[in-house]
């Protein structure tokens, strides 16, 4: 994902986010400790905001931190906040305890993806899911749109694809209205123009109700059907591009029958060698 820097100053890429956010200058104003002229004078160009003004308004707004760096190089300031490849030196404590997080999820399905969907780890759990799909879907970058809308991967095996289905372009929608993103648009328009497969179940996208505390994702797997409800974790106040776009997602069994096949499974499973 790319930062989109626009030439037209930080004014109105700030009166754009404030908009989005629907508050009224005022009502950013007193939650920045600042005065409603202040910030209508830097929306127009009048003022030039500090440094610490641009992050204050940034903070209040919920602007991603890829896009608050956009907003100071907007203003005539340095990026505050670095890109680190994931696989870089002062990242292992992070890779490392998200591996252990991952493991000690098994046999349950766990999984990390970046901004664009990407999937930088997964557990054992993710591979017994994705067994049998085609090897182009399975080449890396491993996308998770791809693999669960398209109509070679997980689409035919799951049980209430339509509504799922919306659910996850809805989840990409919200993403592409904070994230002004080319190649993300470009994913989302690839995966909705996916054909359903034929025969595929379920009602009007999101018609369909359930006795779940929420819409599960059910999903055929060795002759029966497994549910799981999706859970997404963040970083908390992220000072990096790259941490702050991590999303680890785990799948909760949504019933005793799916928790216990998969408990089963894992009992079968060989002790690891060494």
């Amino acid at each position: 994902m790319t930062t989109v820097v626009s030439d037209t100053g930080v004014g109105p890429l700030l009166r754009g986010w404030r908009e989005r956010r629907r508050l009224s200058q005022l009502e950013l104003a007193l939650r920045a400790g600042s005065s409603a002229r202040h910030v209508s004078f830097v929306e127009t160009g009048r003022s030039r905001p500090s440094e610490e003004m641009v992050l204050r308004l940034a903070e209040h707004l919920e602007v991603p931190v890829r896009e608050r760096n956009a907003l100071l190089l907007a203003a005539g300031y340095a990026p505050r906040y670095a890109e680190t490849p994931l696989d870089a030196p002062r990242l292992e404590a992070l890779r490392e305890g998200v591996e252990r997080l991952l493991k000690g999820y098994e046999p349950y399905p766990a999984l990390v993806v970046d901004g664009s969907y990407t999937v930088v780890a997964a557990n054992r759990g993710v591979q017994l899911l994705l067994d049998g799909l085609p090897e182009h879907l399975l080449a890396p970058p491993l996308n998770t749109m791809r693999i669960a809308l398209h109509p070679e991967g997980l689409a035919p095996r799951i049980r209430n694809l339509r509504e799922w289905r919306g659910h996850l372009l809805s989840q990409m929608e919200r993403q592409i209205a904070l994230a002004r993103s080319e190649s993300l648009r470009e994913l989302y328009e690839e995966v909705a123009a996916y054909p359903l497969p034929a025969g595929t179940e379920g009602g009007p996208e999101g018609a369909e109700p359930y006795p779940y505390f929420a819409l599960p994702l059910r999903i055929e797997h060795g002759g029966r059907v497994l549910s799981f409800v999706s859970s997404i974790s963040t970083f908390n106040t992220p000072m990096d591009v790259t941490v702050a776009e991590l999303a680890i997602e785990t799948l909760i069994p949504a019933d005793p029958e799916t928790a216990a096949y998969l408990r089963s499974l894992a009992e079968e499973e060989p002790p690891p060698s060494g």
